[in-house]
């Protein structure tokens, strides 16, 4: 008999793949952020392991606290296990600078506490939420996640993202509906440095714009300039000449010289569009980004085979926040 193909069973049947699979594992920690993907993995890891499972939550600037209290409450809802671990890697100046591997550092500096916590308490495997949808955007995370053997057992059930969604509905999950998000330092465009002060100032904005009813939306820090994305549903409402207002009274508060609202709508992973689409001629040869100032696009250029990534933003430091 030909085995079964993950990617092309139905959800039930690749939700008790994953069940299966964690019964398994005998015992994990779950990398658990509190959205819709870690939040329904945490879920089927109590599903399956019971008290041998325990979802961890980075205690980092970079995770807003309005997720914490929702992690935390998800987790007393559904009885799971939950814990909070100290990362620093607001101390990590590769990290700090903000080039294209921020992602790296900042998932390497988790699954290392992570890691370290299995070894102590004798737990057999660390996992997180990615699935099959995350696989075609630029995620070094995930690069991360495989160098601390990580595993991703929503990719091995073949999982997609609206799949988790539809089975988070069938399980009366809270977070079924709940909007994509990625850390506050997603914020900053990739040369402007990552300050706990500037990822503070973008948690301030968006909390203030959830406030005037929004529901999918980013804050992308420029330095004097804000550019708020709005989900395109939603732009009709962010569009009228008094939310214009309102959205300057926000920023111009925050510090913010300049407040503009982007006509393309939120659209996931949108800093890291200044990534697509560059090509590097040298097979070994890194590329150099450079972005001489805070407003401009990023210009991309490739200028020798010993010329290590780098990225800069002389004039996208913060002023003053």
């Amino acid at each position: 008999m030909p085995l079964a193909n993950p990617y092309t069973e139905n959800m039930e049947s690749k939700q008790q793949r994953l069940l299966d699979a964690l019964a398994r594992m005998e015992s994990v920690i779950v990398a658990y952020s509190g959205g819709a993907d870690s939040a329904y993995l945490a879920w089927a890891a109590r599903q399956a392991l019971g008290d041998r499972a325990i979802a961890i939550t980075a205690d980092s600037a970079s995770l807003p606290e309005s997720h914490k209290r929702d992690a935390e409450e998800f987790a007393r809802a559904w009885g799971i296990r939950h814990e909070y671990v100290a990362t620093r890697e607001f101390e990590n100046p590769e990290y700090v600078k903000n080039d294209g591997n921020r992602c790296f550092h900042c998932k390497d500096e988790l699954f290392t506490r992570l890691g370290e916590l299995a070894r102590e308490r004798g737990i057999a495997h660390v996992i997180y939420g990615v699935n099959v949808d995350d696989l075609g955007d630029y995620r070094p995370g995930q690069r991360a996640a495989k160098l601390h053997h990580a595993e991703a057992p929503l990719v091995d059930a073949g999982l997609t993202k609206a799949e988790i969604r539809e089975l988070s509905r069938r399980a009366g999950l809270a977070t079924w509906d709940r909007p994509a998000s990625a850390c506050l330092s997603s914020r900053i465009p990739y040369g402007t440095p990552v300050t706990i002060q500037n990822v503070k100032t973008v948690e301030r904005g968006e909390e203030e714009i959830r406030a005037l009813g929004f529901r999918q939306f980013r804050v992308r820090f420029h330095g004097d300039l804000v550019r708020i994305e709005i989900a395109p549903e939603e732009l009709p409402y962010a569009l009228q000449l008094e939310m214009a207002r309102e959205f300057t009274a926000i920023f111009k508060r925050l510090g913010f010289h300049y407040v503009t609202l982007d006509l393309e709508g939120y659209r996931q992973g949108a800093l890291n569009e200044a990534l697509v689409g560059v090509s590097n001629h040298g097979a070994d040869t890194p590329l150099h980004i450079s972005n001489h100032r805070a407003d401009t696009p990023l210009h991309i250029s490739n200028h020798g085979a010993d010329t290590p990534l780098h990225i800069s933003s002389p004039t996208a430091a913060p002023h003053g926040r």
